[in-house]
């Protein structure tokens, strides 16, 4: 546990609020101090700018809604703000689960001694704070997943269509002579890489042209055998997890190499960025920016809601797995740790499994016939 001066744990009370100092707006300011003392010990823990500050922001939302500060929170205030972003606002099952994990870590943060809030409040306002997540007002996790049931892979025609559309968007834009061409083509080769390597979102968008390498067991793919992942996914409190994933389709090089030698030093930015992906006014594209690309070409294309860019990556693996690669490869490949994790990735269509169903009947009919065609 960090330390502040004096000794004091980091988030404690006493290095926010001086004892005999009177507040002008007591019940604000004690509740600012609390943030950001939470804000500070998470920190201590090693966890992720992004994750505390999300969570700050889910605390200061369950406050408007309760209109109450938490030295006054009850569980019925959590009841009712849950079931209004469940019921009217249709927040999704893992949604509403984050929330009120935030809101319960937030509790236990303010009821640990060490930080001496509860003994702040009730000499300021005669109440302290009480933990309001329990057993029988919170989601429990109880599957491996809680990903929408929509959320699944592309087929290999739907895949297809999508890469065809995307390329004819950039033929249709430079023939018209439209300045924002590139940017499809470059738009374009993510989504085509993002699925050749089996990416998150972030993890394609953080790819500089130094996290290419050649595998030197398959020299053919010349300097695009390896993909160096710099920014998986982190376990809790750690930094980002890297990895290297090796190529495996022939035509991925190809694209690469036309992006990166042809087309992306026409980019404004290029001579200055060293990511894969500059964007026309900064140094590199942004996740909100390819979620909005993909969504509109599948909008256009009539697709399903459910395939967004993470099914770039259900795709990868699901088609491995239907052409046969061993399982513990596919995992490796895609960074999980247990090979439970990539099954719930193989969404293998109904055809892979007629054909392994079939494949299985017959051998089991060849070993019942026997070499020389008679029944034992």
């Amino acid at each position: 546990m960090g330390h502040g001066s004096g000794g004091s744990p980091s988030g404690a009370a006493g290095l926010y609020l001086v004892d005999g100092v009177p507040l002008l707006r007591p019940d604000e300011q004690v509740f600012a101090a609390m943030l950001d003392g939470w804000r500070d010990q998470q920190l201590a823990r090693n966890l992720s700018v992004s994750t505390v500050d999300k969570r700050l922001g889910v605390v200061r939302m369950f406050t408007a809604h309760a209109d109450a500060f938490p030295w006054v929170w009850r569980p019925q205030m959590l009841d009712e703000w849950l079931s209004d972003l469940r019921a009217v606002r249709g927040r999704s099952r893992s949604t509403i689960r984050n929330y009120s994990l935030a809101v319960s870590a937030f509790c236990r943060y303010l009821l640990d001694p060490a930080y001496g809030w509860p003994a702040r409040c009730e000499h300021q306002f005669g109440s302290h704070p009480v933990q309001i997540c329990h057993e029988w007002n919170t989601a429990v996790h109880v599957q491996d997943t809680e990903a929408d049931p929509s959320r699944r892979a592309f087929t290999l025609t739907e895949l297809q269509t999508l890469f065809d559309y995307a390329d004819d968007q950039v033929a249709h834009a430079r023939a018209a002579g439209r300045k924002g061409w590139l940017s499809l083509f470059r738009d374009a080769t993510l989504f085509k890489v993002a699925y050749s390597y089996g990416l998150r979102r972030r993890e394609v968008v953080m790819l500089d042209l130094t996290d290419f390498a050649t595998n030197p067991h398959a020299a053919e793919f010349g300097t695009f055998g390896v993909c160096r992942v710099r920014f998986g996914k982190a376990m809790k409190g750690s930094a980002p997890k890297p990895r290297s994933v090796l190529t495996v389709w022939p035509w991925t090089p190809d694209i690469l190499t036309q992006w990166v030698d042809e087309l992306r030093p026409l980019m404004p930015t290029a001579a200055d960025s060293p990511a894969l992906w500059p964007s026309e006014r900064a140094g590199r594209i942004t996740l909100s920016a390819v979620n909005r690309r993909l969504t509109e070409y599948r909008n256009a294309l009539g697709l399903p809601a459910g395939l967004d860019v993470h099914s770039l990556r259900r795709s990868y693996v699901t088609h491995l797995i239907e052409d046969g690669w061993d399982p513990l490869f596919v995992q490796q490949q895609v960074g999980h740790e247990h090979a439970s994790t990539t099954a719930i990735y193989t969404c293998v269509s109904s055809d892979f499994r007629t054909r392994t169903l079939r494949s299985a009947l017959d051998a089991t009919m060849r070993a019942a016939i026997g070499p020389g065609g008679a029944r034992p």
